[in-house]
């Protein structure tokens, strides 16, 4: 009788995760995954279900995790701080036919356009290890990290010791860890820091109570953002470590001005959901003004006055506005629109509308490593090859150094760099931030970057490709059923 009992609910089990993944709102590809992971281990698959594949989008967990910040920015701004993040006076200034995508990146409480920013496209490690120190080094009052990696190697100790020494000079430095993304690092590698005076804290906290763990688990947070004094920002794709600031071509940003505040707003709400605190009223951390003599660097590299928005995405939004970008500039790129992403898994939505685009004649060119550096995305990258191929999309195989770099430019006048892989983990999982630049002078600058990366390619034919041998085919065609999950 106990046996049938055990059964009975087991099985109810099984249907009730199949109903709840079935009614769910998210993208059919990845819920036809999930069906098949319990479908052949159903017990395995149920509780990775729970862990892992739960959509939290609209969750209330997430409108909980986030109350404290909201509380704190609502009764500590001003009207001031508000128009400058969320006002939209700066839409006016981005070109009409662009218009409509700065609009809806600044919808539903996400920061809106600034003007007057200035900016240093950084495309080397070596360039981004001497400005970051620098920096690091002239800062006054305080130092804000955030980073998915930080490495335990010469790169990464650089940074940290730049860090500690100014903590002990009564800078204050705070800095959140992405831990689980960190696991091979020593708690001693971060209790330096602490014992230097650095305020060091977990993004995702493994002994908070058993519900907040599940829900939060699968959710890392990818961002990289460095605030200092309220006047400096940078972010993009490098994280720190080796691979980063010697190995690997990746692509970062420089930026002081008015954007430089949407990075210290997403910073301070990681900071504060993380349970961190601060030390003086939150309005303080946001400088009216922002002297370019004291925060410019000078050299031909840097670009004046620019319009640049920032959009900080993450599950607990009710809209995956990082995906609906890509959608937007690819649907509607007139001319050209070139990409560089070292993870291509994409959303079925943003499959098409590279096919459509390329199929009515838009250039679309796509860089990939031509060696992804894991063994799971190598087929997962390619399983997409032969179709956008035929579509007529070009494809571009970088050769040599991995390409890390996660950026677009369209039609000489829209340009991203970010942190967002085209895959659904950066699209609807992981906390995300990507900045967006309308201007002609930094959208032909990227354009220059990219055929510079050219040169370090193998272009990729459809007839070439067509020669692979059949059981690539088959592990690819294999991999791509449970792409949505990766």
């Amino acid at each position: 009788m106990l046996q049938l009992i055990v059964s009975i609910l087991y099985i109810l089990l099984i249907l009730t995760v199949v109903v709840i993944i079935l009614v769910d709102k998210g993208d059919a590809g990845r819920k036809f995954a999930w069906l098949l992971i319990i479908a052949a281990l159903p017990l395995v698959g149920i509780v990775l279900y729970f862990l892992c594949g739960i959509n939290y989008r609209h969750h209330w967990i997430f409108d909980r995790r986030h109350q404290k910040y909201k509380e704190v920015f609502e009764k500590g701004s001003n009207d001031t701080l508000k128009h400058l993040l969320f006002g939209h006076g700066a839409d006016s200034l981005v070109r009409e036919d662009f218009r409509p995508l700065a609009t809806m990146l600044g919808s539903e409480g996400y920061p809106c356009v600034s003007s007057g920013n200035d900016l240093e496209i950084i495309t080397s490690g070596a360039r981004k290890a001497e400005l970051l120190i620098k920096d690091i080094l002239e800062a006054k009052e305080y130092i804000h990290m955030e980073y998915f990696r930080f490495g335990d190697d010469e790169s990464g100790k650089s940074v940290k010791e730049a860090l500690m020494k100014k903590a002990r000079e009564g800078v204050k430095v705070r800095f959140i860890v992405e831990n689980i993304a960190n696991i091979p690092i020593r708690a001693r590698y971060y209790n330096d820091m602490r014992e230097a005076g650095v305020e060091v804290i977990r993004f995702t906290n493994p002994r908070a109570h058993i519900l907040k763990l599940v829900t939060s688990l699968n959710y890392r947070n990818h961002r990289k953002i460095v605030v200092i004094d309220g006047k400096i920002g940078y972010t993009g794709g490098m994280n720190i470590n080796d691979n980063y600031f010697k190995l690997w071509r990746d692509t970062h940003l420089r930026l002081t001005g008015p954007a430089v505040s949407t990075l210290q707003y997403a910073f301070l709400d990681s900071w504060l959901t993380s349970r961190g605190t601060i030390d003086r009223p939150i309005i303080d951390y946001y400088p009216e003004q922002f002297p370019p003599e004291d925060t410019a660097i000078s050299g031909d590299k840097v670009m004046r006055d620019k319009l640049v928005q920032i959009v900080p995405d993450e599950p607990d939004r009710p809209r995956p506005m990082l995906l609906y970008s890509y959608e937007w500039a690819i649907q509607r790129a007139k001319r050209y629109i070139w990409i560089q992403t070292p993870y291509f898994v994409p959303p079925e939505p943003v499959l098409d509308a590279m096919k459509i685009a390329a199929l009515s004649g838009v250039d679309i060119r796509l860089m990939l490593p031509e060696r992804a550096d894991n063994f799971i995305t190598r087929p997962a990258n390619r399983a997409h090859y032969e179709e956008i191929l035929r579509a007529g999309v070009r494809l571009y195989l970088r050769q040599g150094e991995f390409i890390h770099s996660k950026t677009f430019v369209c039609d000489d006048y829209l340009s991203s760099v970010g942190s967002a892989n085209i895959d659904s983990r950066s699209f609807d999982i992981n906390y995300e931030i990507n900045t967006y630049i309308f201007d002609e002078e930094t959208a032909l600058r990227c354009k220059d970057i990219f055929e510079t990366d050219i040169e370090r390619c193998h272009e990729l034919a459809l007839q070439e490709w067509s020669l692979r041998p059949w059981y690539r085919r088959i592990g690819e065609s294999v991999v791509r059923l449970f792409s949505p999950l990766l």
